[in-house]
Parts: structure tokens; C-alpha cells; sequence
């Protein structure tokens, strides 16, 4: 029986575009059924494929902090979020 190669897959290598990071985050806005960590998660995703330095200064914080509150083992303060998706180029937004 042959034996299966599997690779890692890292999300972040296939975000180009705003749109697409857009598209994204809002997919996993979808799927978190309200976990705090997966949207952060998300959030660092998206810094990645951006550069996680780069989004840092733009937000204002240091690298470490930021990697450290987008892991997904943490839920960032709202304001970290908010100066984050500044950084990114993205907006929140509602709808009913």
C-alpha cells in the first residue's frame, strides 16, 4: 500500500488581494459561532499574509504583542482588534 505525503497548509500563503482577505474574514465571522479566538486567529492570518511586521507599525503595536494577541490561544481587547483591522486596510461592519 502506498503511503500519503501530506504537506502543511498554511492559509495565509493564499490571501493576496484585500478582497480576498475580506472574503475570508467574513467567511470565518461565519464559522466561529461566537469564539473570540477564531476571529483573532483570522486576524493573524490575514497580518501574516499582509506581514506581521509591517501591520505591527501600522498599528501601532510591537511584533511580539501582536503575534501574541492574534494566536488564537487569547482573546485581544477590542481596541488591539479595532487599530488591527485599521492596519489591514479593512473595515467592520453590521447588517441586519
Amino acid at each position: 500500500m502506498a503511503k500519503t505525503i501530506t504537506t502543511s497548509y498554511d492559509v495565509a500563503e493564499h490571501l493576496r488581494t484585500s478582497e480576498e482577505m475580506a472574503a475570508y474574514l467574513e467567511a470565518c465571522f461565519e464559522e466561529a459561532n461566537g469564539d473570540a479566538s477564531f476571529i483573532a486567529k483570522a486576524i493573524g492570518d490575514i497580518a501574516r499574509a499582509k506581514g506581521m511586521s509591517q501591520v505591527a507599525r501600522d498599528a501601532g503595536l510591537s511584533g511580539e504583542s501582536l503575534y501574541k494577541a492574534l494566536s488564537g490561544n487569547r482573546n485581544p481587547n477590542f481596541a488591539t482588534i479595532i487599530k488591527v483591522i485599521s492596519a489591514l486596510g479593512l473595515k467592520l461592519h453590521a447588517s441586519a
